[in-house]
Parts: structure tokens; sequence; C-alpha cells
């Protein structure tokens, strides 16, 4: 009887002790959980960066396009009478003298 006592007792120190581990186990694999997706510094945050990131260079490349077309336009106005007139023409709906513009609403 001694002996299964003793067993019983080992057992239920190795019940404990596992326990024991699993709790820790468990705690530790949520607090990491924790830290890598939901903290402030953490994986979801690091995605939101990099989908921003993403639009940001997009942005950058948009008004690249627009500023190299405007210095086109600028140099053009600077050095093409033609294209001086067509712009006066077209978009500020002047005309030489004898001349009738005819604007129509769309």
């Amino acid at each position: 009887m001694y002996k299964s006592h003793l067993r019983w007792q080992v057992e239920q120190e190795r019940r404990k002790r596992d326990l024991v581990f699993f709790l820790i186990t468990l705690s530790l694999l949520i607090y990491l959980l924790w830290v890598f997706f939901l903290d402030e510094s953490g994986y979801l945050r690091y995605t939101r960066l990099l989908q921003r990131r993403a639009e940001l260079v997009l942005e950058i490349a948009d008004l690249q396009e627009e500023t190299r077309s405007l210095r086109r336009e600028v140099k053009l106005l600077r050095e093409n009478p033609f294209y001086i007139e067509k712009h006066a023409r077209e978009d500020l709906n002047l005309s030489r003298p004898e001349e009738y513009i005819f604007i129509f609403d769309e």
C-alpha cells in the first residue's frame, strides 16, 4: 500500500507540474499573440503601414507625371508661339480681330 500511495503522490505532483507548465506556456502564447497582432507596433499596424506606403508611392508617381506634364506645357508656352496661340484660343476663348467665337453649352 505504501508503494501505491507513493505512486499516487508522484502522479499528482506530475499532474501539478504539467498543469503549471501548460498554464505558463498558454499565458506566454497569449501574450506573444497579443504583442504580435494587436500591439501598437504589431503585425496589423505593419500591414496598414505597408498599404499606406504603396498608396503614397502611387500618389508620388502620379504627381511626378503631372509635374513633367506641366513642365512640358510651360516649356511650350515659353518657346512655341503656335502653342501660345492655341492655348489662348482654346482655354481663354480669345480670338484674332474680325473672328467670331461660338461657345456651345453641353
